[in-house]
């Protein structure tokens, strides 16, 4: 009501940010493409266990959902997208593309991102040519991505294809072997799109709103890290964005939300159980996880494994409207294994032994094996309900 502050449970607080993400009430219609819209942006990852990030991300709100179905949607003729630099590369809305031009500005003042300058505007002209002449190329079809040595020794070639990504001159909108396939912005871009100049702060404001209506309710750090804006200009500009104050209980500071976002606490909506990549747009943002969910993760990919507590990918855990869990996946021909089963809740065996079955049925799968249980005196109680789910 105008003039009286609205105060958030933290279990609303959950609501508003299961609903925005898709993940609890009815699954998202649309499919991946309108999935992609809901959130705004999909983070992209090398690493692939039981399947690549971007796929995971539409599996948990989606259902089993065919993966060649879900790459269509994020490249291609077909798609409606981009790749870029949100708080990480992520695949986005080709709507969005305007929305991005302050960080295209920036990082051509910043200069180029030559690791050895040798001849940096003749690499470029290479690659402008090559393109201009033969249409979409990877980096491979344009002479090599690396030089011989480890991943990061990048080429010239690549440096440069990189380079007039970061700067809006080239564009992705299709892979090929998950490697970037390279176009003119100006031919791949449409005319409506690739002809608006937004000035920073209407970009900012714009991310900003996208942030907010992705998260459902958001502190201005929240909103500043979901597409890598920073803090200080948020709150320079948040007035602007047409968003919601509200105050939500055991939060130190204050947060937005949006008007369609806070209608929904009205509704009934049901959670589900489900696996979420640990690059999933809910948890991107380690510090809001804890302070939305109470729950701790970190991803351990890097860590070396004798340090390691849950596991190299262990998956948060949706059950219901809470994290409850966390699963290191696997796969041994058709098994899925679990290699450790991490139990935070009371409930969580339960969600833990359905969101292992409906995994293992969308990889092909048909068994289940789990290795480790933390705490180890919950084993025989996780065995005996996966048991029963598989077999169910």
């Amino acid at each position: 009501m105008p003039g009286h502050e609205i105060c958030l449970s933290t279990r609303e607080a959950r609501k508003l940010t299961l609903a925005a993400q898709g993940l609890i009430g009815p699954r998202p219609s649309g499919g991946p493409a309108a999935m992609l819209v809901r959130l705004q942006a999909v983070q992209l990852d090398t690493i692939s266990v039981l399947a690549r990030s971007h796929e995971l991300v539409a599996y948990a709100r989606l259902g089993a959902v065919g993966r060649a179905k879900i790459e269509q949607a994020y490249w291609g003729p077909k798609s409606a997208t981009f790749e870029y630099w949100s708080h990480a590369a992520c695949i986005l809305p080709l709507a969005d593309w305007p929305a991005y031009g302050f960080k295209r500005r920036a990082l051509a003042a910043r200069g180029h991102r030559w690791h050895h300058l040798e001849d940096a505007d003749k690499s470029c002209s290479y690659v402008r040519d090559r393109l201009r002449a033969e249409g979409p190329l990877s980096a491979r079809e344009l002479g090599g991505a690396k030089k011989g040595g480890p991943w990061w020794d990048w080429s010239e070639t690549k440096i440069a294809a990189e380079w007039l990504l970061d700067t809006g001159e080239l564009v992705c909108r299709q892979r090929k072997g998950f490697q970037r396939v390279y176009d003119l912005a100006e031919r791949a871009i449409p005319a409506h799109l690739f002809g608006v100049e937004l000035d920073d702060e209407a970009c900012y404001v714009r991310l900003l709103r996208s942030a907010a209506i992705a998260l459902g309710v958001a502190t201005t750090a929240d909103l500043a890290a979901y597409h890598g804006l920073t803090r200080g200009r948020v709150e320079e500009l948040i007035g602007g964005a047409d968003l919601v104050p509200v105050r939500v209980v055991g939060w130190d500071r204050p947060a937005y939300s949006t008007e369609p976002a806070l209608a929904l606490l009205q509704r009934r909506m049901t959670g589900r159980s489900v696996l979420v990549s640990p690059f999933d747009s809910l948890t991107w943002y380690r510090e809001r996880t804890e302070r939305v969910f109470a729950f701790r993760h970190r991803l351990e990919a890097y860590v070396p494994r004798a340090q390691r507590v849950h596991g190299y990918f262990s998956m948060p855990v949706l059950g219901g409207n809470r994290l409850v869990g966390l699963v290191d996946p696997g796969r041994l021909g058709r098994t899925l294994v679990a290699k450790h089963v991490s139990l935070e809740t009371r409930d969580a065996a339960g969600h833990v032994a359905a969101a292992l079955r409906q995994a293992a049925a969308w990889v092909d799968c048909d068994n289940v094996v789990v290795e480790r249980v933390t705490p180890p005196e919950r084993r025989a109680e996780v065995d005996g309900l996966v048991v029963a789910a598989v077999r169910g």
